[in-house]
């Protein structure tokens, strides 16, 4: 009796003639499904190569140190990018170059090697690139006194690239399949020619891509992402309580209700020091400071809130303080609580701080979304505040100041036509970390003075505005600047600053020159891949330590005491704010953030 081998049915395969097996593969893949899906997962080697090309590109210096998630993404959507690029002029250069040439086609021995090499070295340089780029991350994060990454972490990138990018080009690949089948039912019904039946189903495509991004996509996300804000807007945060203070907005002794304030309002009327806090801190009697906030809740109408906007105003006495400073929130009305702490601080309490909520969306959907809604929250606010300030008796009333961080600038911005507006309105303005498509700082960035960069601009001499990314930078900065003051803070590596769609096709002048003090030199712009670095930064601005990309924190008293300092200010009392403000820290660490 002789034993019974059973063969595996990949035994049964391997033991077939060559002929039959790619015969059934062929016949395999002739299947309309699977010949789809195998369509999607082919490569062209031409497209490779420009891929990691633009790969290698992504992997070299930001703004912003980041880790490999973040990394992974850029590098995926410009592999992407870079594959539709290579494909794009491997067909131009084949049609008007490549068929008129007597040695084309190439062999077909050449043109396997071609497929082989090029992803193998293109893997290769694409894995250097990574290791050099790890050690680029790890420069960037000691320039920021972060923690840097790790290379062998960093390799993780290469996984979420690949996953990224091969999803973007199969939808691409699926788009392009859409636009065939249109072009040949078009075809099959008419007579026209095929590049006008192509050119109907590109059209075709985008109509209906750009009504379902715009009018369901955008929407959709928008009315779900106003719907989350609205509920946390509802909440508020663990160890924040109602004021008891008359001077704060949401007391028992207030027009406006506490539960109208909104989350980022309620932390602001809790948040600050009281007066005996102050004292304590400083040594010095202090008054109550005054905050007062109107919630998008408080009331139906901007004229109403606005309305209340002025009651609290002159329910608390602010037009008898020393100093009043309005300030136009950012998205869901977060108010700077360093600043705010700063400014009241340096006027030891003789001080009314007045802001409003006009969105439940975070700032960078609202950016992106209704930048609209934010002018015109920022312009009437403003105005309505000057209007009452103005009629107080000139000799008596408080200074008038504007602060304004990121959307909050622009808000600002909007209250006023130029400088000289601004001058004849308020005693001074304080941007912090202003969008790039702000309308005044852009007009004066790009007047500024021969000789002085994008990044360090003067404008007349520093005579009507001044513009420093550091307190040194300030104290550096010589010559006349008569009150009424304006400055604008901006960071280096700030991405908010320097973020704008003209980085896809040209290179802006804070990448020609010389670096910032915070930025690598060894960054450089690249079309299209540029864009997406500083837009993955914009991402994590905040993830940084203080005085760096977009936290301003640093700087607070400095800029303060440059453009709203209290009668007899000298840089001895800036010295001393700023030594009372690092003990508050240490004496009151959940001041601000109770959680």
């Amino acid at each position: 009796m002789t034993d019974t081998v059973h063969e595996t049915p990949l035994e049964r395969l391997e033991q077939l003639p060559d002929f039959v097996l790619h015969s059934a593969l062929r016949t395999v893949r002739k299947h309309p499904v699977v010949g789809w899906a195998w369509s999607l997962l082919r490569l062209d080697f031409t497209g490779i190569a420009f891929g990691a090309f633009f790969v290698c590109w992504s992997l070299t210096p930001s703004l912003l140190p980041r880790g490999w998630l973040f990394q992974g993404i850029v590098s995926g959507i410009n592999a992407a990018i870079g594959y539709g690029v290579g494909v794009a002029v491997q067909w131009a250069v084949k049609r008007w170059f490549l068929h008129k040439q007597p040695w084309w086609p190439l062999p077909d021995r050449i043109e396997r090697a071609l497929k082989i090499v090029v992803p193998v070295l293109s893997t290769l340089a694409v894995a250097i690139m990574l290791a050099v780029s790890a050690q680029w991350q790890r420069e960037l994060s000691a320039l920021m006194s972060a923690e840097g990454t790790t290379t062998t972490g960093y390799f993780r990138t290469g996984a979420i690239m690949i996953v990224l990018a091969a999803l973007l080009i199969s939808l691409w690949r699926t788009l392009r399949d859409l636009r065939r089948y249109i072009a040949r039912k078009i075809l099959r019904r008419t007579r026209i020619p095929r590049g006008m039946a192509n050119a109907i189903g590109v059209v075709l495509i985008l109509v209906v891509g750009v009504t379902l991004v715009q009018g369901v996509l955008l929407r959709g996300f928008i009315s779900v992402a106003n719907s989350i804000s609205s509920v946390k807007n509802d909440e508020t945060r663990s160890g924040v309580v109602q004021p008891t203070d008359a001077e704060r907005s949401g007391s028992s002794a207030s027009t406006v209700s506490w539960d109208s304030l909104g989350y980022e309002g309620r932390n602001f009327v809790a948040g600050g020091l009281t007066a005996d806090q102050m004292t304590e801190v400083t040594g010095r009697p202090a008054e109550e400071p005054i905050r007062a906030y109107v919630g998008l809740a408080s009331a139906p109408t901007s004229d109403e809130r606005m309305s209340m906007v002025v009651d609290e105003l002159e329910r608390t006495g602010a037009f008898s303080r020393k100093a009043i400073v309005v300030m136009p929130t950012t998205g869901t009305g977060w108010v700077d609580p360093v600043s705010a702490r700063a400014f009241e601080m340096m006027y030891d309490g003789d001080t009314a701080i007045i802001a409003t909520q006009y969105s439940y969306l975070p700032s960078w959907i609202s950016f992106i979304a209704d930048r609209e809604a934010s002018a015109a929250a920022g312009r009437i606010l403003i105005d309505t505040v000057q209007r009452r300030w103005s009629s107080e008796p000139e000799e008596t009333r408080p200074k008038l100041y504007v602060y304004g961080e990121s959307l909050g600038s622009q808000a600002g911005e909007a209250a006023f036509t130029d400088i000289s507006d601004i001058r004849d309105k308020v005693d001074g303005v304080l941007w912090v970390g202003p969008p790039n498509s702000n309308r005044i700082w852009q007009t004066y960035v790009t007047r500024r003075d021969p000789g002085t960069t994008e990044v360090e601009p003067e404008y007349a001499g520093g005579l009507l505005v001044r513009f420093a990314d550091s307190a040194e930078r300030l104290d550096a900065q010589d010559g006349p600047w008569p009150q009424p003051r304006v400055l604008y803070m901006q960071h280096a590596s700030d991405p908010i600053v320097w973020w704008s769609p003209s980085l896809l096709f040209e290179r802006p002048d804070w990448l020609a020159e010389p670096p910032g003090s915070d930025r690598l030199a060894s960054m450089r712009w690249f079309p299209i891949v540029t864009f997406w670095q500083v837009t993955a930064d914009m991402t994590n601005s905040l993830g940084v330590p203080s005085g760096h990309g977009h936290s301003y924190g640093a700087s607070a008293v400095d800029s303060w005491a440059a453009v709203a300092p209290p009668e007899g200010w000298t840089n001895a009392d800036t010295e001393r704010v700023q030594a009372d403000m690092d003990e508050v820290g240490e004496k009151f660490p959940n001041l601000d953030a109770p959680e």
